[in-house]
């Protein structure tokens, strides 16, 4: 999965705020994700946080289905 940095990603579940879209901090072996609603930030392994994302924003207008 091609994941940037600059990236908004809609996931599955939402964060305990309510809000179910992050922005990718950093790429790795773990993602370093922020929540667009309340701020947090946390570091996720790659295989987790792959597996709950439902859909990939990008600046550039791309909006990539993971379906």
């Amino acid at each position: 999965m091609d994941v940037r940095t600059g990236d908004i990603l809609t996931m599955k579940k939402p964060h305990p705020c309510g809000s179910k879209q992050f922005l990718v901090l950093r790429s790795g072996m773990d993602f370093r994700i922020r929540c667009k609603g309340c701020g947090r930030e946390v570091m996720v392994p790659r295989p987790k946080c792959e597996k709950n994302i439902k859909n990939i924003s990008r600046e550039d207008g791309c909006a990539c289905s993971t379906s």
